[in-house]
């Protein structure tokens, strides 16, 4: 099959695309050589990411920044891989590191704040009787890329005003245009892109305060708006002016900032990339010519509810954007400082697995990883840890991690969704509380923000936007839409489970022609049901983790399939409708036969290199050895390697930990030796157990 080679062997354009720290004292050699070393990994592209801990005498933009950028850029290029290039040194973008206000204060971020004292260089917006509406420079900063630069140190950048188009211009001056100039050759082909990063009006290090820019009264009050009427921003009330405010905040953002960058990236060749400032920011989401969003700081996790909270929508606000904007790809940040329990460099292998499904089944479709580090020398270790690259402990099997990337990739791109609902949403309101059933119920739908409202259309019941149809429209408050019904029982599911599983993830897709459900276990406990899918097709079966396809043995009846679903802790597995001829072309599964784990023997443990070692004996009879399948199942924490016999049975990342043995094992004794590799929070956090 068509799609079962691409899956197989994924195009380079598929590969995860990390941020990678440029946070050290810079050299040439250990640049090609890091570059060299993803490559060989199975990584083809980078993010150039400035970062806290470049030396003093790497200034930003400066020509011996830009050695540095050329150097990369330049070795990236002989090695076919693909550069996106960074707005900003550090984090949030629009400030050029503190050089659109040098020389310029007036383009410093302002705010609005209700106050009983005015300061000096305050402007007065109106009178109430809750205090003075005044407009204030925020004192708004960024993070830099040196020592002294953070949050709350003195020498932080202050950040720009992004609503003020005088702002944004000096700032693609100084950075797009500059990068530019150095690198015109690349842009197109090497370069495919510039992010932007979750850029803030006012600045980090601010409280009490709203959006405010230069000229905004005007606008406002020619929108309608009655400045006393805002007083209520600050005690979270709702009234005409505040929804006045947000509106004109919302479409001020968008053509000012997000609208400048977009058009430049597209007269020069490139994509603009990265994501907004809020995870339920889907209307600037538009301005992306790869939308994306950020997982970041564990706000979604393995022992959370998946689908609680605004940050539970990200990944479809980035993918349901992109399937509306008609563009091939949307991206995800993933992974930046979900270190667990506020324990330094805590962050294991089957974490990462859970975070990339709960992306992809929600149809992501480009990785980011945050970060592989240039350096993690002193305190850069504890700069938003862990490298969940070169300085992980996973790193010598990471071509696994890359390849798995890749085929999530794939399988998410140029597929059509299925979906029956449509869900009405407005910027920042996506909704979480409805579709947080339909997530549990197996159930499809898209994200229609608000600014598509006028180009929908009734039509036999049915909602109509872009050729598509919907059968049932939730979260519509006004009612816009009469005669669809909002019944949520109505709407179609994926597919359906007996028993019901409602930590059981479905993405219903066409890829390549060929019907899809990709199905993930969102649980920390087995999924085990009668699965019933919507098709009389014969089924296969493909395990984008080891490769491998197989026939389904499933029950047709009528309209329907059913066959026995099951899915281990971290488990995921892509079902797909086949022919006659290409289901009789596929292997057919076999039932692998476990053996009973032997009891393992602690060897030596290396603190140093945080792991453990351990040898076991396993007896197996001739009946067993027999076995096409044999399965080996242990249960310890963290990282696990097993060696049987002397010969490699593979690693895994999370438990169970499963292996196969038949091809190393003999009748009779067998010696087993086991090795687990403990998570570097060991070495640089709190002591996390490992082992047995």
């Amino acid at each position: 099959m068509k799609l079962i080679q691409r899956l197989n062997q994924p195009e380079r354009e598929f590969t995860p695309i990390p941020f990678w720290f440029l946070n050290g004292d810079l050299r040439d050699e250990e640049i090609r050589r890091q570059l060299q070393d993803f490559s060989e990994h199975g990584v083809y592209g980078v993010v150039l990411h400035p970062r806290m801990g470049l030396p003093k005498r790497i200034g930003y933009l400066s020509q011996t920044f830009f050695h540095y950028i050329k150097t990369a850029v330049k070795e990236a290029h002989r090695l076919d891989m693909k550069i996106v290039l960074y707005d900003e040194g550090m984090y949030p973008s629009g400030s050029a590191c503190g050089l659109v206000t040098e020389g310029h204060p007036e383009l410093a971020s302002e705010g609005l704040v209700l106050t009983q004292k005015l300061l000096d260089g305050d402007e007065l917006l109106a009178d109430t009787s809750e205090g003075k509406l005044v407009v204030r420079k925020s004192g708004g900063t960024i993070r830099g890329i040196h020592w002294g630069e953070d949050d709350g140190e003195e020498n932080a950048p202050k950040s720009a005003d992004i609503l003020n188009q005088k702002a944004v211009d000096r700032f693609i001056s100084l950075t797009h245009e500059q990068y530019y100039r150095e690198l015109k050759e690349y842009f197109g082909s090497t370069i495919i892109g510039f992010f932007t990063d979750e850029p803030s009006i006012l600045g980090r290090n601010t409280k009490d305060m709203f959006a405010w820019t230069y000229g905004f009264a005007e606008e406002f009050a020619k929108a309608g708006g009655k400045a006393e009427d805002l007083a209520a921003l600050f005690s979270g009330k709702e009234n005409a002016s505040v929804r006045i405010y947000h509106e004109l905040l919302l479409e001020r953002e968008s053509r000012v900032y997000y609208g400048s960058l977009s058009l430049w990236c597209e007269a020069h060749g490139i994509a603009l990339m990265g994501h907004p400032h809020e995870s339920d920011d889907i209307e600037v989401e538009k301005y992306f010519h790869i939308p994306g969003q950020d997982l970041v700081l564990r706000r979604v996790a393995p022992e959370k509810d998946a689908v609680a909270g605004i940050d539970s929508t990200m990944a479809k606000c980035s993918a349901d954007a992109a399937r509306l904007m008609k563009r091939r790809r949307n991206a995800n940040e993933c992974f930046g400082a979900c270190n667990k329990d506020d324990n330094l460099w805590q962050l294991s292998g089957g974490d990462i697995k859970w975070y990339l499904d709960w992306l992809a089944v929600r149809g992501v479709n480009m990785f980011i990883p945050h970060a592989f580090y240039y350096s993690i020398a002193g305190k850069r270790k504890e700069e938003r840890p862990p490298d969940v690259g070169p300085n992980s402990i996973w790193w010598p099997w990471y071509q696994k991690w890359a390849v798995y990337m890749s085929r999530l990739s794939c399988l998410m791109t140029d597929a059509e969704l299925y979906a029956s609902a449509a869900v009405l949403c407005r910027n920042r309101e996506l909704k979480p509380e409805l579709t947080a059933e339909l997530y549990r119920r197996q159930a499809g739908f898209q994200y229609l923000p608000e600014s598509v409202w006028s180009a929908c259309s009734v039509e036999n019941g049915m909602l109509i936007y872009q050729g598509k149809s919907y059968s049932v429209v939730l979260g519509d408050e006004e009612n816009r839409f009469p005669g669809v019904t909002d019944d949520i029982e109505k709407v179609t599911c994926d597919c359906s489970c007996n028993p019901p599983v409602p930590w059981l993830r479905c993405a219903h897709v066409r890829r390549e022609d060929t019907e899809c459900w990709f199905l993930v276990n969102e649980g920390e406990e087995a999924v085990d049901t009668l699965l019933t899918l919507p098709t009389n097709s014969r089924l296969g079966s493909y395990d984008l983790w080891t490769g491998r396809s197989h026939a389904v043995t499933a029950n047709r009846n009528g309209q329907e399939v059913s066959t026995e679903l099951f899915l281990p802790r971290r488990g995921s597995i892509l079902l797909f409708g086949c022919s006659e001829e290409e289901y009789r072309n596929l292997e057919q599964p076999v039932k692998a036969r476990e053996v009973a784990q032997p009891v393992f023997i602690l060897q030596n443990e290396d603190t140093e290199q945080i792991k453990k070692e351990y040898r076991a004996e396993l007896v197996c009879s001739a009946e067993e050895i027999s076995e096409k399948v044999l399965t080996l199942t242990i249960d310890t924490q963290e990282m696990t390697e097993l060696k049987v016999n002397g010969v490699s049975a593979g690693v895994s990342f999370w438990s169970p930990h499963c292996f196969e043995v038949q091809e190393m094992v003999h009748e009779g004794k067998n010696q087993l030796e086991l090795t687990v590799y403990g998570s570097l929070a060991n070495r640089y956090g709190k002591k996390v157990p490992y082992g047995f």
